[in-house]
């Protein structure tokens, strides 16, 4: 039984997982798939596909500004790029993907201009290179500025440190095969 406000009720014998499950067995088109990337490679969950894309539609991955004292939206952007099981699915042959963004939990470091964030998970380059990249974004508008390449996810929140007078950004990354490090990137002018 449920207890709560009103009546008791039955609670119901079949759970939604359950359900889903006996959906999957029905659909010969459905699948399970394994989440697309995650920051810190700990899976959140199952992604439900059809054909290998997932059925939601994109942004995957979003970075989200909002006017705190108007409670509305100032600027709103796909964050990183299309992952290679999307961009490499036959079903999308001849079709031109924008960047989608991709799952993951990342954490942002935010200057008085900038907002720089990395990719949660990496992606295969116009050049056959995998690896993931730092962005950097306009605070005020969201246009990205700069990006630089890192050979695997962030997992981590990037920080800022002063030493000897020059400014740097440093980076936790890991990801698959790849052993956990801090990559220090040196700012320009510093």
């Amino acid at each position: 039984m449920v207890e709560g406000r009103g009546p008791a009720r039955q609670a119901s014998d079949v759970s939604l997982s359950s359900a889903f499950e006996r959906f999957l067995d029905r659909s010969s088109n459905v699948e399970q798939a394994p989440v697309l990337a995650v920051a810190g490679g700990d899976p959140s969950g199952p992604v439900l596909t059809v054909q290998g894309l997932p059925i939601v539609k994109p942004p995957y991955g979003r970075i989200t500004a909002y006017d705190m004292n108007k409670g509305e939206i100032v600027w709103q952007i796909a964050h990183g790029e299309t992952p290679d099981t999307i961009t490499n699915n036959p079903a999308l042959k001849g079709v031109t993907i924008p960047k989608t963004g991709r799952i993951g939990r990342i954490g942002t470091l935010v200057t008085s201009t900038l907002l720089i964030a990395g990719e949660g998970g990496v992606f295969t380059d116009s050049n056959g290179i995998r690896g993931a990249r730092l962005r950097a974004y306009d605070k005020a508008t969201g246009k990205e500025v700069g990006a630089v390449f890192m050979p695997a996810g962030q997992t981590g929140t990037p920080m800022t440190y002063m030493l000897n007078g020059k400014q740097y950004i440093l980076v936790p990354i890991s990801g698959g095969t790849y052993s956990g490090e801090l990559l220090a990137f040196k700012l320009p002018g510093t």
